[in-house]
């Protein structure tokens, strides 16, 4: 039996984190206080390309704060390229802890259908 599953996401796990900075070809995350033009966010650090200040996940609130003005300072695909990779990444690990395997495939559209099988 099959089941369709639309995710909302938080990101709260670094591991996570780290793995979609790999598999997007960014810079390893960074923790710390980060400038986000005239405020402040602290959090781990990822670096999108093209972008001003960085995107910062806060891991405590789920949330990622930047500033990108509009787009004038960064995609918005960037961000939302990094939120798809860090969902895949997140369902694979949670997957893969309770002994499922996983498989992925990409989509026309640029979707990603992640299909989860009870068992090794």
């Amino acid at each position: 039996m099959s089941h369709i599953v639309e995710i909302r996401t938080q990101v709260r796990d670094p591991v996570a984190v780290r793995a979609a900075c790999q598999r997007l070809h960014l810079p390893e995350p960074v923790h710390g206080t980060f400038k986000l033009y005239t405020t402040q966010a602290t959090g781990l650090s990822v670096q999108l390309p093209g972008w001003r200040y960085p995107a910062v996940c806060d891991l405590a609130s789920g949330q990622v704060r930047y500033d990108n003005f509009q787009g004038h300072w960064g995609e918005q695909a960037q961000l939302d390229r990094f939120v798809q990779a860090y969902t895949v990444e997140k369902a694979k690990l949670e997957a893969r802890r309770v002994g499922h395997s996983v498989a992925e495939q990409a989509q026309a559209d640029g979707s990603i259908r992640v299909t989860i099988h009870q068992g090794a």
